[in-house]
Formats: structure tokens, C-alpha cells, sequence
């Protein structure tokens, strides 16, 4: 049983994970109501610890190849398998884990999902077309969609909105992986499908033709994602929707720097976050425009 006293604790904790660690979801998740705020706050900082000890980064910062890949991937699953046994671990993200997982029933298999993906990186694999790429994008961002979804009230057997939510992650891991193509070549990354052509950061017109492939997908999958939005409540639909011209920004930016977009890191500044927002607002009383998923990669069941 967690006390009322650790529980402020690890949402303090979080909450200082978040500003540090991603100002776009920190910005977005002050749209929710305050319990649906705290748990998002609590399952980002697990995401963000898994994240930065496999990649050998603080916060999301600072990547290197880690010469113990596999023994930090062993790491993440034993310390997620103790949280999720109700174990109090010591290690705040994962003990956060622990409160928000107990507290909203995520389904387990999500998070197996999600850390499947760090094992992907851990073996240094590159996606050989795009529905590799997408299957990576799932276990990264999508099978996050999935959890935040239902830690906003939907129903883990709602398969239609839960793949809409999936949508949404991988169009926001879309966004960073163009946003980041050259950061991530430098410490061993791509995940630019092999079947696109070969990735050389000196040939910046290559890069910006690969980063508008990216583009198009990332709004093919966010229109759909803003279907399943609309069955959100209220407050949790404008965070949504915010977060998802935030993310979808940064992939419109990088193609609109063309060759240039790699020169300095593309960021949506803060008055351009304030108008989104606003913008979400509006939207929040429209009805989205209906779209099928056919043709769309779809999560495994």
C-alpha cells in the first residue's frame, strides 16, 4: 500500500522528470485535470528512466552507445518486473511505476511492449522497410499511446480507440526520429528504413526528401489519432489535441528548414505552444473529420 506521503513524493519527483525532460509534454499535460496530470507525470518518468538508461543519456540528453547495452536492458526488466509485483524498488521512476500501474490497471502486456523496443536499440537494429519502422515506433512511442490512453478512462479492451491512441505515439516518434536523423547517425542510430536509400548526414538533400517521407506519415497517422481523441473527456481530449500540434509541429518545421534542418535543433517555441493550445481548444468542439484506418500499420494484438 503507498502512503499519501511517498505517493507526493515520486509526483514531485516526476514532475521534475518532465520539466527537465521534455518541456513539449510537460507544457500539454498541464491541460489535464490534476489526478489525470500526476499519473501522466508518474508514467512519464518510468518511460524517461528506461529511456536514459538504455541509451546512455540523462533526461533525454547527451546519448552514447553504452558498452553494456544488454546488462542495462536486463536492468530495466527485473527492476519493471519487481515494481509491478507491488515491490517497493528504491529507484523513484520505477517505483512510480509501481503507484500509477496499480492505480489505473494498465495492462502488463503494453509495457513489455514498450520495452521490447530498448532491447531493438540494445541489438543495434535498423528497420529494413517501413513497416519494420512503424513496429519500432509502436514499441517506443505507440504502446505509451496505449498506456496513457488508458490512464485517461478508456477501456483496455477498446481495441478501435486504443489503436487510434497507438496513432498518435507513432506519429510523435516519426516527428523526432526526422527531427534527430543526424544526432541519431552519430551515436550509431538510424531508423531510416534500408529500403529508402543509404543515410549520409553530408547529403542534406537526401536527408530533407527522407524527413518529408516522415512527414506525410506523421499526418496520416495523427489524423487518425484525432479521431480517437474526440472520445476522450474534455480536458483530456485539449491536452491531446495540443500535444498533437506541439509534436506534429516539429515534423512541418524540419521539412519547411529543408537542407537546413539539421543545422541547429528544430524546437516549437513557447509563444507557438500557446497558440496550438488555443487552437486545441477550438477543435475540441468540432467533430474530427472520419478516417478509416485501412492501409494504416496496425498495433499486434
Amino acid at each position: 500500500m503507498t502512503s499519501a506521503a511517498e505517493r507526493a513524493s515520486l509526483v514531485a519527483e516526476a514532475e521534475r522528470i518532465i520539466r527537465e525532460g521534455s518541456k513539449s509534454f510537460r507544457f500539454a499535460s498541464n491541460l489535464f485535470d490534476q489526478p489525470t496530470r500526476e499519473r501522466a507525470w508518474l508514467l512519464y518518468s518510468w518511460c524517461r528512466a528506461c529511456d536514459d538508461l538504455a541509451d546512455g543519456q540523462t533526461l533525454g540528453h547527451g546519448a552514447t552507445a553504452p558498452a553494456d547495452p544488454g546488462r542495462r536492458i536486463a536492468f530495466i526488466r527485473e527492476t519493471t518486473d519487481r515494481a509491478l509485483a507491488g515491490e517497493t524498488v528504491g529507484v523513484a521512476p520505477f517505483d512510480a511505476l509501481r503507484v500509477v500501474a496499480a492505480e489505473c490497471a494498465i495492462p502488463r502486456r503494453f509495457m513489455e511492449d514498450h520495452l521490447a523496443g530498448f532491447a531493438l536499440d540494445a541489438e543495434g537494429w535498423r528497420p529494413a522497410s517501413e513497416d519494420d519502422l512503424l513496429r519500432y515506433c509502436y514499441h517506443v512511442a505507440g504502446a505509451v499511446g496505449c498506456m496513457m490512453a488508458v490512464l485517461m478512462g478508456v477501456a483496455p479492451d477498446d481495441e478501435d480507440t486504443l489503436d487510434r491512441a497507438c496513432d498518435l505515439g507513432l506519429a510523435f516518434q516519426l516527428s523526432n526520429i526526422a527531427r534527430d536523423i543526424v544526432e541519431d547517425h552519430g551515436v550509431g542510430r538510424i531508423y531510416i528504413p534500408a529500403d529508402w536509400g543509404p543515410v549520409d548526414p553530408t547529403d542534406r538533400r537526401s536527408l530533407a526528401a527522407m524527413a518529408e517521407r516522415l512527414a506525410g506519415l506523421v499526418a496520416a497517422y495523427e489524423a487518425s489519432a484525432r479521431v480517437g481523441a474526440a472520445r476522450l473527456p474534455f480536458r483530456a481530449r485539449w491536452a491531446v489535441l495540443s500535444a498533437a500540434a506541439i509534436y506534429g509541429g516539429i515534423a512541418l518545421k524540419v521539412v519547411a528548414r529543408g537542407t537546413h534542418a539539421w543545422d541547429s535543433r528544430t524546437v516549437v517555441h513557447k509563444p507557438e505552444k500557446l497558440m496550438m493550445v488555443i487552437n486545441a481548444l477550438v477543435e475540441c468542439g468540432d467533430r474530427p473529420t472520419p478516417v478509416d484506418r485501412t492501409g494504416l500499420w496496425t498495433r499486434p494484438r
